[in-house]
């Protein structure tokens, strides 16, 4: 038995204004392909398929077109799909029911752990994996929060929580044993694990403070015979524990990921013993992270603009020198295949003496980001998971939606 292990595809994200929905499709096509030529039987995907609670039309036509294509010519008997903290569980869960009929098991909402708990069937009806599919818990699904709740005391009632609902998903492994025989079992997850590797640039989105929210690896059971992780986008097991795992993004989601290799994860299965191979992701777009002072960054600008290949760079200039005519010295250069999505004046930056470290970074930040960095600011002593603050991210990501469609029409 195969087991295809993926996660953070970010359906509808956008490098710096730039959609990527060609580079999706590709993506996506390959994905298929692997597919069918690893003859993965169970494909696994644990959290954040889109990069918005609400996604424009064109990221929902890829999800669907996938899984269309996925039951009718990968040769894939089940799917597996739960949310992650950028997805919206409601969005996720609305056709959970009618593509359970095409054996796509999909998780939006957290449930008990025992209504989350799968058994899949082989060919002849007979069991051949356990799947806990627990998608990203939020902090009410974890505990009930009280006012006056100081962060740590959150955070250590939030680790109580996943333990309990973990430990709860294992009982349900062990009854389903006890009926069926030894039967392996995968669990799947969308967190932070602590020690887990993030970098600069990468997409993720950790809206704690310093190692809170962090779940430490032991929250998982050892009846849980591999944890399909989802959240940290480099690929990575956890604490060395080779049957932890984070698969990590498919693509960069950010210049300061251009050298690194991206892949999925492939399980062969042998009884209730796992084998992990990793399967490397193409590039589908090259990206380019440029720096120095001016002379390197035009000779570097020029070569990328006859090798003859579709390029998008990030220009930063790092000279000692001054450049007031940086944009316009370095777009000249932005022809072939070329195209700088962003350029970046490290020294103007430094000399601007009312240039905080969020004004410097503020165009790394989705707009998500920026509204969550906001409501923090003007609601302080509230929770996270506050009601009133849950309404107006509602609100907001409604607002955002339609601004975002209304742009693709035009």
């Amino acid at each position: 038995m195969n087991i295809l292990h993926t996660s953070d595809w970010h359906l509808g994200h956008s490098l710096f204004g730039r959609r990527r929905h060609e580079e999706y499709r590709r993506f996506l096509d390959w994905l298929l392909e692997t597919v069918r030529s690893e003859r993965a039987d169970v494909l696994v995907m644990a959290g954040d398929v889109f990069d918005s609670a609400l996604p424009g039309n064109p990221a929902q036509a890829a999800y669907y077109d996938f899984l269309r294509r996925l039951t009718s010519e990968g040769g894939c008997r089940h799917v597996v799909i739960v949310a992650g903290n950028h997805d919206s569980p409601a969005f996720l869960d609305a056709p959970a029911a009618l593509l359970s009929a095409m054996n796509i098991h999909v998780t939006g909402r957290a449930r008990e752990p025992e209504e989350e708990t799968l058994l899949l069937r082989g060919p002849d009806g007979s069991p051949e994996l356990i799947v806990s599919a627990v998608p990203f818990l939020r902090d009410r699904d974890l505990y009930r929060a009280c006012d006056g709740d100081d962060p740590e005391e959150r955070d250590r009632r939030m680790v109580e929580g996943m333990k309990e609902h973990y430990a709860r998903a294992a009982r349900q492994v062990r009854r389903l044993r006890e009926e069926h025989g030894d039967v392996p079992a995968l669990a799947t997850g969308h967190l932070f694990a602590a020690g887990g590797l993030t970098a600069p640039d990468d997409g993720v989105r950790d809206l704690r403070i310093g190692s809170l929210g962090q779940v430490p690896a032991d929250v998982f059971p050892d009846d849980f015979d591999y944890v399909a992780l989802g959240h940290l986008h480099l690929p990575q097991k956890v604490n060395g524990r080779e049957r932890i795992r984070y698969s990590g993004s498919p693509l960069p989601m950010g210049f300061n990921e251009t050298a690194r290799r991206k892949e999925v994860c492939l399980l062969s299965l042998e009884g209730r013993r796992f084998a992990y191979r990793r399967v490397e992701v193409p590039v589908f777009q090259r990206l380019e992270k440029v720096e120095g002072d001016l002379p390197s960054l035009e000779r570097r600008l020029e070569e990328l603009s006859g090798c003859g290949e579709s390029v998008w760079a990030e220009v930063i200039h790092t000279g000692t020198e001054p450049v007031p005519d940086l944009r316009e010295r370095v777009e000249k250069y932005a022809t072939g295949g070329l195209e700088i999505l962003r350029i970046r004046n490290s020294r103007s930056l430094e000399g601007t003496p009312d240039a905080g470290p969020e004004e410097a970074d503020l165009e790394d930040l989705g707009v998500e980001d920026v509204f969550e960095r906001r409501l923090r600011e003007a609601f302080p002593d509230k929770s996270a998971e506050d009601p009133e603050l849950e309404e107006l991210r509602a609100a907001f990501r409604e607002a955002a939606t339609a601004a975002g469609r209304t742009g693709e029409e035009n």
